[in-house]
């Protein structure tokens, strides 16, 4: 599906990014917005949102400076903020359901915000270093509009924008999922990154090492493997790769089960230019003045005969006539970095290598992907093979009678009931358990300001109308929710159940003894 096809409804959600620091003058007014979805709405409709959102945020500022605005509660519309860089803020607006219950969870909501951003920064730069390169805005809407979009479309069910919403609480975005590994398979592991790192000679390289849409090793920062591993499972791993197949991650969307969409619509109409900009010049998405890359488009990575994934997206080596090698920037490091990822069977493997190390360039990077062959292809067998034997299927996780949800924030690690066992919970108790974490967001939020650095440990407990239990264990950082549908007899009977779960898979993390 081409950028050219998108179209949009005009109502359900919206999101725009805006940036203080500019159109402060009469008639200057459009300069300020950087984005906005649907992107085919009136410019004065558009204006009057950023308008609106920025009056929020000044008034807001009044009474609390040091803190941000983070949610504004109208009667018909919940307004999510964040703050991605200094004074240049992402907005969504969504409309509220008729439900008694509340569908959406605002953090999870601003999540995907935070998301949009930190995967943008890691292949085109932050928003403000796109701005101080070219004042007029337009290379900044020229990479923010393309990229969102394609980013938008991992949301869609036929044409409809499907947000996160309680269907999704037993679910936490922007953490990975480990794949737990045993004492013999994870020596394996770290001489298979030895090997791996050591491809490039002295060169500092970095890597990560996925086992179908899991974890299993990283050399990187927390935040720099989020981002990487996010990728990975969008765009790289066997499961997205093999023709019409649909990864089981969180990440990757098209859950049938939900009960909500978002209203908004992506289908066929409309020009590039027409449809994202309309007939005033305020983005050059259409112009050919700017070189965009892509790297969110979809069906546009494949395995090459060696093993390599490769992709036309970065361009083509004009003299050599080969695909141009991928290229990342690591928040940490603050670093660009050739991405070389590969895989073989069910293992993804992807080699950071520094661009400061490497001198000429593509042929460089080849050099470096035969020393990692030669060095490492019976050790990647090897460990694939002890892996496979390991693994217990997409249900590996699954524990009989209980739907649970582990956040370990500290190392930015989830683990949770298997998406297919989630959907046999009733509609009561997902309503329930997201009004548990509504709760439980807003008392870490509270916490937070009144004792920044330190974690509170909290216990919450909610009877859903089916009588079922929607419980929630915060202890030392790391986080418990969980649904017991056959706990119906007494709270005492549920905690007693959360407790056993706690000593058998969590050594005794969430216990209260």
């Amino acid at each position: 599906m081409g950028l050219s096809s998108i179209g949009t409804a005009t109502e359900g959600m919206q999101l725009c990014i805006f940036d203080l620091r500019r159109g402060q003058h009469e008639g200057q007014e459009l300069d300020k917005i950087l984005y906005f979805f649907p992107p085919d709405l009136p410019f004065s409709t558009q204006l009057s949102v950023v308008g609106l959102s920025e009056g929020l945020i000044t008034f807001t500022r009044i009474f609390s400076p040091e803190a941000a605005c983070e949610v504004i509660e109208a009667e018909r519309h919940s307004h999510v903020f964040y703050e991605a860089e200094p004074d240049i803020w992402m907005v969504m607006i969504v409309e509220k359901s008729k439900e008694p219950e509340a569908i959406w969870r605002i953090d999870a909501l601003r999540e995907v915000l935070k998301e949009i951003h930190s995967l943008f920064i890691m292949f085109h730069g932050s928003i403000r270093a796109l701005l101080d390169k070219e004042p007029g805005g337009g290379l900044t809407r020229a990479h923010l509009y393309p990229f969102i979009m394609d980013y938008l479309r991992d949301f869609l069910v036929g044409k409809k924008l499907l947000l996160p919403s309680f269907c999704d609480c037993l679910k936490e975005r922007r953490t990975v999922q480990m794949l737990t590994v045993g004492r013999e398979a994870a020596i394996e592991v770290q001489t298979l990154v030895r090997l791996l790192e050591s491809s490039a000679g002295n060169a500092q390289c970095s890597s990560l090492i996925l086992f179908q849409d899991l974890l299993v090793s990283t050399t990187l920062s927390p935040e720099d493997t989020v981002n990487l591993f996010t990728y990975a499972v969008l765009r790289l791993t066997p499961l997205v790769l093999s023709s019409g197949a649909r990864s089981w991650s969180y990440l990757r969307k098209g859950n049938t089960s939900s009960h909500v969409t978002a209203g908004s619509t992506l289908a066929p109409s409309g020009s590039v230019s027409e449809q994202f900009y309309g007939s005033q010049d305020t983005s050059p998405a259409g112009d050919n003045r700017y070189c965009v890359v892509r790297p969110l488009q979809h069906d546009k990575w494949s395995k090459g005969k060696d093993g390599f994934l490769i992709t036309d997206i970065w361009g083509v080596d004009a003299g050599r006539s080969d695909v141009t090698t991928p290229i990342v920037w690591l928040q940490h490091t603050e670093e660009r970095m050739y991405l070389c990822a590969y895989q073989y069977k069910s293992l993804t493997l992807i080699l950071l290598i520094p661009l400061s190390s490497i001198l000429n360039g593509e042929q460089g990077v080849s050099t470096v992907k035969q020393q990692l062959l030669e060095n490492a292809s019976l050790k990647i067998l090897k460990v694939e093979e002890k892996l496979s034997k390991g693994w217990g299927g997409e249900n590996a996780y699954h524990v009989s009678g209980y739907r649970y949800l582990i956040v370990d924030g500290n190392r930015d690690i989830s683990r949770a009931s298997p998406p297919a066992k989630v959907t046999t919970l009733t509609k009561e108790s997902l309503l329930a358990l997201n009004r548990l974490r509504e709760e439980v967001d807003a008392e870490k939020s509270r916490s937070k300001w009144d004792n920044p650095g330190r974690d509170k440990d909290l216990e919450v407990s909610i009877r859903a109308k089916n009588n079922a239990w929607a419980i929630a264990r915060i202890i030392g950082g790391k986080e418990l929710f969980m649904v017991l549908e056959k706990a119906n007899e007494t709270l005492l009977y549920a905690s007693d159940a959360v407790e056993k779960f706690s000593n058998r898979y969590c050594s005794g993390a969430f216990s209260l003894d």
